[in-house]
């Protein structure tokens, strides 16, 4: 099984002010079966959120001690058990002094894969359902959400006990609308930012552009697709860009040529891995934009093809509309003329 130790509590704060309610179940190791499925489901869910924050633990520890309670249970110095209840009391602290309404179970597992291991916190959110009691009345009941998740951590330990560990073994998700609870979650974690997303997207971006306009016309619209298909396949993954990878799947012919242009022509980090926002990544493969009661998205490669652009008059031809597009626009003119 994947899963090597796995444990819950339940907490929640009513009443700012008022201390906060925690019920801890019981430290589980390798809890199999119905675990496992629920964590797959949650971390697809992790893998597939957009604008994740990536870094690495504070440095104050007097501040932010998971990281070295972490490490003590890594070493063998104290139990699973022992720290989470660690854990859990220092959650039930912090929202203790929360001044928003809050409530949600805080899950940390241990997870063993092939080729890591790997620590997760989530705070899993529950949705109301309806269904039918013993007597056949209809009832309320909450069930665990498997399509929300706002607040979560992953931990690479291989990269981050490494001798020269890396500078991002942290995955943050941070929702927006998550408050004071939100604040409380990451000082919880000791997570500390040590990358610029938008840099690194407008980094990428620039290079593989560069890079198209240096092949053959009508290899550059490929170019353009490969590394948005890479970037995408990545971000379903959970996993960054690493460029010598790109490079590779670029040009399998020539694997070290993307490579050794984005390192002359991009101010690429040492790591030679990029986390670009695959949302902005989009924009190598789809011309959009809105405004003045206008929405507009096509392919790229449908320019000067059946989309032409005048700049002289700034005006914007389209033809072979889409099929839908096309019959809306003759019914809403023949309900104008009648």
């Amino acid at each position: 099984m994947a899963i090597k130790h796995l444990r819950t509590a339940f907490t929640s704060q009513y009443q700012p002010g008022q201390p906060a309610r925690l019920v801890a179940g019981e430290a589980l190791r390798e809890p199999g079966g119905d675990y496992e499925g629920l964590h797959k489901q949650i971390k697809r869910v992790f893998n597939s959120k957009p604008g994740k924050k990536y870094g690495r633990f504070s440095e104050d520890l007097g501040e932010c001690p998971f990281s070295a309670w972490l490490k003590d249970y890594v070493a063998d110095k104290q139990s699973f058990h022992a720290l989470t209840d660690r854990l859990f009391g220092q959650w039930q602290e912090l929202l203790n002094g929360c001044q928003e309404e809050f409530d949600g179970h805080l899950m940390i597992l241990h997870e063993a894969l092939a080729d890591a291991e790997v620590v997760y916190l989530y705070i899993l959110e529950t949705d109301s359902a309806m269904r039918f009691d013993g007597n056949q009345t209809l009832d309320m009941t909450d069930i665990i959400s498997l399509s929300r998740l706002n607040l979560a951590i992953r931990i690479e330990l291989d990269d981050w006990l490494a001798e020269n560990g890396g500078e991002n073994y942290l995955t943050l998700v941070h929702g927006r609308g998550t408050g004071e609870p939100g604040e409380l979650f990451i000082r919880l974690c000791g997570f500390a930012n040590s990358v610029d997303v938008e840099k690194e997207t407008m980094t990428f971006l620039d290079a593989v552009e560069a890079f198209a306009k240096t092949t053959e016309p009508e290899k550059a619209g490929q170019v353009r697709h490969k590394a948005y298909e890479f970037c995408k396949e990545q971000h379903a993954l959970g996993e960054p860009v690493e460029i010598e990878a790109l490079s590779g799947y670029l040009d399998e012919d020539h694997p070290q040529r993307f490579r050794e242009f984005a390192s002359e022509n991009a101010e690429l980090p040492e790591t030679g891995v990029l986390h670009p926002d695959h949302r902005k990544v989009k924009k190598l493969v789809r011309i959009a934009g809105s405004g003045g009661g206008m929405s507009l998205s096509f392919s790229s490669d449908l320019v000067n093809q059946a989309v032409y652009y005048d700049r002289d008059q700034d005006a914007l031809t389209i033809t072979r509309l889409p099929k839908a597009l096309r019959e809306q626009l003759q019914r809403y003119l023949e309900t104008r003329e009648e």
